[in-house]
């Protein structure tokens, strides 16, 4: 049983040190949390266009080179 109460205290302790860190953390206001995410969306959005145009170029060459 004494077992069982350390782990329950270190549990304890735990989550208040986990509690107390995330009060001194400084949060994004709405604003800024609004133009991280689109910032975000777009440079997914790039990302995914530039992969979809590698994609393209590597089929048409492979398609050049390999024939069927």
């Amino acid at each position: 049983m004494n077992k069982i109460q350390a782990q329950i205290e270190r549990a304890r302790g735990f989550f208040a040190d986990v509690h107390a860190e995330l009060r001194r953390c400084s949060w994004p206001s709405r604003t800024e949390l609004f133009e991280s995410t689109v910032v975000v969306i777009v440079s997914v959005v790039m990302l995914a266009a530039f992969v979809a145009v590698c994609d393209g170029l590597v089929v048409l060459v492979l398609q050049a080179i390999l024939p069927r």
